[in-house]
């Protein structure tokens, strides 16, 4: 059973770790945190051992109560990889500083550029160029939404180009200093946004454009795709393909769930832990073909759908196997994913 380390016990670390300890062919062997504050306090309740990323730190956890295991060095030393879920830019400098210096594999997450790790990762597209790798970056949220239904697609009738507008929440339920709270920003205020250059890093010959704005809410992103297709399937064929596509789920705004916050009401009512909507959910009644174009609207979950990708690139990286769909398939058993 391979060891995992999960450096940063935050909104994307947490649920990895969740995720690596409901695998049967790896464990987590410990998770970090820079201060002792309610999280570090639930992943000792968990079961989990906590280290200290900052070690000078000591005495605080010591006053807070917070019984830690040891460093995050003493962590690493336990590891065969680490999967590395710091703030944004913090992992490129853990790359160079850390990892690299003790020869141990590391995954990253799409805060990071892809420039800065070398290689990215989405388990529909590229599972194979990842197999063995020391360092992959899991694609954004964003990215992986987008990843989860156009590889489908394409493997279908092609695609010729792909235009979509990303509606992007303002910040995640519990970013309290972050915004906007009355206004919608043009984000960047450029085209092309940097979702389509990141598809690209997986899914390596698409040709596609994309422009993004942020909006005040906190569940979900919303995207809108136009896709010019090279051949033109009934309509029938393309629901049958996303039917199938395991992760993405089709739903039905004349069933209720005509809105992201109903989206979410509904993974709430799955009753798994944190409400956590693993899958890319497609609104059925959105899918429609004109001429050799379809469009469609779909949402994501930005806390929870590059979950499962993390685990599958564990797998690769360490060769635990090598068959994309094998690990997929034991992924979403394992979390319950549909």
């Amino acid at each position: 059973m391979k060891a995992v380390a999960i450096n940063g016990y935050g909104t994307i670390g947490k649920r990895v770790a969740d995720a690596v300890a409901a695998q049967d062919d790896m464990k987590v062997v410990g998770v970090s945190k820079t201060k002792p504050d309610f999280e570090a306090e639930m992943a000792i309740a968990k079961g989990y051992d906590l280290y200290m990323a900052i070690p000078e730190r000591e005495k605080l956890f010591e006053d807070a109560g917070v019984q830690v295991s040891g460093t995050v060095d003493e962590m690493f030393d336990k590891a065969d990889i680490v999967v590395d879920c710091t703030p944004e830019g913090m992992g490129a400098k853990n790359k160079e500083n850390i990892y690299e210096k003790r020869d141990l594999k590391a995954i990253f997450e799409g805060g990071e550029k892809h420039d800065a790790i070398g290689l990215s990762f989405n388990s529909f597209c590229n599972y194979e160029d990842v197999i063995g790798a020391e360092y992959a970056r899991v694609v954004s949220c964003n990215t992986t939404g987008l990843s989860r239904t156009l590889k489908p697609i394409a493997d279908l009738c092609g695609i010729k180009k792909v235009r979509a507008v990303m509606v992007r929440r303002g910040a995640d339920p519990a970013q309290v200093k972050k915004g906007p709270i009355n206004a919608i920003i043009p984000n960047p205020p450029t085209v092309p946004s940097h979702h389509g250059p990141d598809l690209q890093t997986v899914m390596y010959d698409v040709d596609i454009t994309t422009i993004a704005i942020l909006v005040p809410t906190t569940l979900m992103h919303q995207h809108n795709l136009m896709v010019e297709l090279e051949s033109t399937p009934d309509l029938d064929d393309i629901i049958e393909t996303l039917e199938k596509t395991s992760r993405v789920i089709l739903v039905s705004a004349d069933k209720g769930l005509g809105s992201t916050a109903e989206v979410m009401e509904y993974a709430k009512d799955l009753g798994r832990s944190r409400n956590d909507l693993f899958e890319i959910a497609v609104w059925k009644e959105s899918l429609n073909i004109v001429e050799d174009e379809l469009y469609y609207m779909q949402a994501i979950h930005q806390e929870a759908d590059v979950v499962p990708e993390n685990v599958d690139a564990i797998r690769a990286m360490l060769e635990i196997e090598t068959d994309a769909q094998k690990s997929i398939e034991k992924t979403n058993k394992s979390m319950d994913i549909l």
